[in-house]
């Protein structure tokens, strides 16, 4: 079966690769990282300096220059084009109460920078104290609760900006 890559090196260049493509490829590899390869009779010293194997992204150095590679195969296409990204996490924008109970505390202000697992406020429900941390760095942008209220499922807590 003749698997198909689409390769980005330099974010700018795309190049359409199969595995025939790199099976035509005279290569011989000199050690863990280094390569010398011949190509329609001319040769090429490849190295690969850096690379994140999950991510698929690759440093690589031809001939003394250095691209940047990034390697997708049909289904990294796919996962791309239903608009999602391998590996992305979801951008959390606003919090908001699981369950009814009591606002105890609040320990952030509309405006503040606050770290991710960093403690916002304590909700009481159901005689325990929940500790609501921050999902994601970032700056609070509202806060729709005050110390003592009583909210509802679903009901607005904190918002970021």
């Amino acid at each position: 079966m003749n698997k198909s890559y689409k390769v980005k090196v330099n974010t700018t260049t795309e190049i359409d690769i199969t595995n025939n493509d790199v099976s035509a490829l005279d290569t011989i590899e000199v050690s863990s990282s280094k390569f010398h390869i011949l190509q329609n009779n001319t040769p090429f010293k490849a190295e690969i300096i850096e690379g994140d194997f999950n991510n698929k992204t690759y440093k690589v150095k031809v001939n003394n220059n250095t691209y940047s590679v990034l390697i997708q195969n049909d289904l990294d296409e796919l996962i791309t084009q239903m608009g999602f990204e391998v590996g992305a996490t979801k951008q959390i924008n606003d919090i908001k109460a699981p369950m009814p109970g009591l606002i105890l505390d609040i320990n952030v202000t509309v405006g503040q920078e606050v770290k991710e697992d960093e403690p916002l406020l304590i909700l009481e429900a159901m005689k325990m104290e929940n500790v609501f941390t921050s999902p994601r760095d970032g700056i609070i942008k509202s806060i729709s609760v005050s110390k003592g209220d009583a909210v509802d499922k679903n009901d607005l807590l904190i918002e970021f900006e």
